[in-house]
């Protein structure tokens, strides 16, 4: 039981990192995010399954999970921090172009001041331009801190994935279901009959 608890341990820290990042990303209508952190937290509880049932393939299909896991975070943080030919003003990226929404970090960083800036040329229908400043972090370097402590989880999570599912296919190998108790020598008794079949003759 103590076992089975320590092999959890990391898988449920996953978890709470993942819904975590899942709500901040609702808050921003941050579309793309979304749907990835929702496979991530339906591949979390694969391997949270795969560890309590003893399922090695479980664990191999999460570990191979969290090799595209580390892969959309590193996009995330390229995007962010504009990487390349990468820029935030394509905002159909992470919002599938439905809307003119982006990090929910970008207004409510910490020490970030919000200002209205009243008849602005630049506000399209039903939107209005805000200044943000004073911020102590600004938000693509939280949104670059946050996938890069997805990274982190998810490089620990693969190695315990890969040792526990080894661990479990180790003990499997040790014993064979089908004849597991050949290779300790049993064998099932044998019915002997004390009874000694015995000729009959008869005359005729």
């Amino acid at each position: 039981m103590g076992r089975e608890r320590s092999h959890l341990g990391p898988r449920w820290t996953a978890q709470v990192a993942a819904l975590q990042r899942q709500i901040f990303d609702f808050l921003g209508y941050q579309w793309a995010p979304i749907l990835a952190n929702f496979l991530h937290i339906m591949a979390v509880i694969l391997g949270i399954f795969g560890t309590v049932q003893y399922r090695s393939r479980y664990l191999i299909l999460y570990a191979a999970w969290l090799v595209l896991w580390v892969g959309w975070n590193a996009f995330i943080i390229c995007f962010y921090l504009e990487v390349g030919q990468l820029s935030q003003d394509r905002d159909f990226i992470m919002t599938f172009n439905t809307s003119l929404h982006r990090s929910w970090w970008m207004e409510n960083g910490p020490g970030c001041l919000v200002t209205p800036v009243l008849n602005s040329r630049l506000a399209l229908e039903d939107h209005h331009v805000i200044s943000v400043t004073g911020c102590l972090l600004d938000y693509p370097y939280i949104e670059a801190l946050s996938s890069a402590l997805q990274i982190f989880l998810a490089l620990f999570g693969f190695v315990f994935a890969c040792y526990v599912s080894k661990v479990f296919l180790e003990e499997e190998d040790s014993f064979d279901f089908i004849g597991g108790f050949d290779s300790y020598g049993y064998q099932a008794p044998q019915k002997t009959s004390h009874l000694q079949l015995q000729p009959l003759y008869t005359s005729g």
